[in-house]
């Protein structure tokens, strides 16, 4: 993935049982939590590029959220703020080479970043 590329879609849910079961019927989505993230459900559209995660409804995730892979998370959200966004949750770590943060565009809509290392 590269710069801007939409990497992750979490969708939030009631139920999570309920949920895998109808987005798999419906779309033929795999779904399953990874190993050292079992309570967070992954999905995988057919074509094995997108995919992301149910996960439970909360105060401020209650519509599907989409994460936007960046080259680095500090540098986007100081631009973000800067052209009149608000950082929603600052960058914290996934793993070890991988970390994620939320902001808030200037119509209140939520956006998800994504920085990973990448294997060269």
């Amino acid at each position: 993935m590269a710069h801007g590329d939409i990497t992750h879609i979490e969708i939030p849910v009631a139920d999570t049982d309920a949920a895998t079961a109808f987005y798999s019927s419906l779309f033929g989505w795999q779904i399953a939590g990874p190993p050292g993230f079992e309570d967070y459900p992954m999905w995988q559209a057919p074509n094995k590029i997108s995919g992301g995660g149910l996960v439970a409804r909360s105060g401020d995730l209650t519509q599907p959220r989409s994460y936007v892979e960046v080259d680095s998370i500090d540098a986007v959200l100081t631009a973000a703020v800067e052209a009149g966004g608000q950082v929603v949750m600052d960058k914290a770590p996934i793993s070890d080479t991988s970390w994620w943060a939320v902001l808030q565009d200037p119509d209140g809509n939520q956006i998800g970043l994504y920085e990973g290392m990448t294997e060269t």
